[in-house]
């Protein structure tokens, strides 16, 4: 393309593919491609029917541009109603769901095709939407909120891969009852709130002067820092860690393949849990720290959000049996280097490497290990190399937390146990993806506990100083109602690492199931603070805290939040709805039943009653009992 006759313009850019694609495809690779061809021709009628134009369609994507941004959506609301029409003769399982985004950006065209990040806006808001679902960006819904009769729910300022500043998005509501409306994910995106916020502050500032006055004229006796300084200085407690604070952002994959993602991954998420391993160490959890994964983000910022000093960084090419890894370590206030090495060593050699960097680290920091710090990292997890690989690729695998995914993790992670028998994180994350399918009912098989549970233990075996075995028999546990020892194995778990939010929450978890609410909210604060860009279940694990501690607003303040963050995990609908029903507000409460029985896809927490793995079983019978009453089949 010739730079001088490049040519611009603004765009309403909708990207559509296919929620379950992968599914659909291994069940039936035919019969898939067949109704792909037949919702293809359906949507391209519809876009020509409000003057749009296809522009590519690869793999399970189309992807089309309109000149207007009402004539975009108004074609997704039709292609929407036609394709849930055309959905009817299909069983439930050969359903074909379309999720649709759409943007309005400027691209670049060039013949035919078009290209520019207004492309990859749309892809990413459309990876938001459910199934049968629109999505659209805050461009985009600024030019047809008055134009259209449709409604629209704001999702919040959501952090896009490869987009470097927050992108608004709205979900579409498309029933004739929502027209005109706007909704809110979070009460606290909605501006009436945030300007009753603001007045209730001001208030209170006026008020506490006012008090402090009154106290200055009644007394020559200086004001003590006590009262409300004492309230500050114990929430800045929460903010201030008095050790060194670092998070270990994603070493970049500089190889020329792109499918090494997973080694430079693994290597990033090995040097976390290393580090973890070091008390005088406060190191950010790995969720926290992938959520800056492909994203151009100034250290200093990085600092701000995590509430860090340092931040580690570093790249890892890897070509055939040679590995280059670099790895800086920066302070954030300064942004200068405090140390910065490069490695060129074989592949065999990426063992050492680790336990170079990790050294390098606490040396740097001034950090004193201690004689249990030193015992927990004196023995490697592997020194197979393709051992290692393997549970590089399983990790990777297991991160999606979906069927195929776990199950092709469970084939990486037994790979890596028949090369090295001993390798405990290994027999750890194996007990963990049988564990997950059971969990989210991937797996029938009744005995999935027990053999959770049995690798559990030849992981504490194989390695009595690694964590993650310990944390593995601590979930097995309180799924089995064994309540104390579960509290014990986590308690032990987090002695081993004592960085690891994961078990700082999974505590949390387990003290609220066992009838301790007020401790579990204590550990669940602890574990955000390891993990700022902390996931869906902790929220949802707080607000069921906050519900058993009857501390009801803070419930349901919570459960919006997680919402926010997984806008269709059923069970934070079904205990907001808890958390309104206990306020005396039924309407609330009769909506969010609505919305979890949207959501359930054939799951029923009313079948889950044996299963709610609370210490007491009248809690279990008291929820069930409660959802019935409010609806919920």
């Amino acid at each position: 393309m010739d730079d001088r006759k490049v040519k611009r313009k603004l765009a309403a850019i909708v990207s559509t593919d296919v929620k379950g694609y992968s599914r659909l495809m291994s069940d039936d690779d035919v019969e898939t491609v067949k109704s792909l061809k037949a919702c293809r021709r359906l949507m391209a009628r519809k876009i020509q029917d409000h003057q749009g134009r296809v522009v590519d369609a690869p793999g399970d994507n189309l992807l089309s541009e309109f000149s207007s941004v009402a004539d975009a959506v108004q074609c997704a609301v039709d292609i929407q109603k036609a394709l849930q029409e055309w959905n009817q003769s299909l069983s439930l399982e050969r359903k074909m769901e379309f999720r649709i985004g759409i943007n309005l950006g400027d691209v670049i065209e060039d013949g035919n095709q078009i290209y520019g990040d207004g492309l990859n806006i749309a892809a990413r808001i459309e990876a938001i939407a459910p199934g049968g679902g629109i999505c659209i960006s805050g461009s985009a819904f600024e030019q047809v909120k008055k134009l259209l009769p449709l409604g629209y729910e704001f999702l919040g300022e959501k952090s896009l891969k490869n987009i470097s500043d927050k992108v608004p998005v709205y979900r579409v509501l498309t029933d004739a009852r929502d027209s005109g409306k706007l909704i809110y994910a979070c009460k606290y995106d909605n501006p009436s709130f945030r300007r009753n916020k603001r007045l209730v502050i001001g208030l209170v500032i006026f008020c506490l002067l006012a008090a402090g006055l009154v106290f200055r004229m009644k007394s020559s006796v200086p004001i003590h820092p006590g009262g409300p300084f004492k309230i500050r200085e114990k929430l800045m407690q929460w903010h201030l860690p008095d050790k060194p604070s670092l998070a270990v952002l994603p070493f970049m994959n500089m190889s020329e393949d792109p499918e090494q993602e997973y080694f430079s991954d693994g290597l990033t998420e090995d040097l976390i849990t290393d580090l973890s391993k070091v008390s005088g160490l406060f190191v950010i959890a790995r969720n926290s720290a992938f959520a800056y994964k492909d994203k151009s983000v100034k250290i200093d910022k990085i600092g701000r959000e995590l509430g860090v000093k340092y931040v580690l960084e570093g790249s890892v090419r890897k070509v055939g049996n040679r590995v280059r890894i670099t790895a800086q370590l920066i302070d954030v206030k300064s942004e200068g280097h405090i140390w910065a090495e490069r490695y060129d060593r074989d592949l065999e050699d990426i063992f050492s490497v680790q336990d170079e960097v990790r050294n390098k680290i606490v040396t740097a920091l001034s950090v004193e290990l201690t004689l249990d710090d030193e015992n927990r990292m004196m023995k490697k997890s592997t020194s197979d190399l393709l051992a290692y690989d393997y549970y590089l690729r399983g990790l990777e695998l297991h991160g999606t937390k979906m069927k195929e995914g776990l199950a092709k993790s469970k084939i990486m992670f037994q790979k890596a146990i028949d090369i090295d028998p001993g390798y405990a994180r290994a027999y750890a994350a194996l007990g963990h993806a049988v564990l997950m399918e059971w969990i989210f009912g991937f797996s029938r098989e009744e005995t999935a506990l027990d053999e959770a549970l049995d690798l559990a233990q030849k992981a504490v075996a194989a390695d009595s100083n690694e964590s993650a075995g310990y944390g593995l028999r601590g979930h097995v546990y309180l799924w089995t109602k064994q309540h104390e020892k579960g509290i014990a194995q986590i308690r032990k778990a987090i002695a081993l690492g004592p960085n690891t939010a994961e078990w700082i929450a999974a505590l949390g978890e387990q003290l609220t199931w066992a009838g301790n609410p007020l401790d579990g909210i204590h550990y669940f604060e602890q574990a955000m603070l390891l993990d700022p860009q902390y996931p869906a279940w902790y929220l949802w694990n707080l607000g069921h805290a906050h519900y058993w501690a009857g501390q009801y607003d803070a419930a349901v303040d919570v459960f919006q939040r997680a919402l926010v963050k997984d806008p269709y995990f059923w069970p934070s609908h079904a205990f907001l709805a808890l958390a309104y029903d206990a306020m005396g507000q039924p309407d609330k409460a009769a909506f969010e039943i609505q919305e979890a029985l949207k959501s359930t896809k054939n799951q029923s927490l009313l079948s889950w009653e044996d299963r709610l793995p609370y210490k007491d079983p009248e809690r279990a019978a008291q929820i069930v009992g409660r959802l019935k009453a409010l609806g919920f089949r």
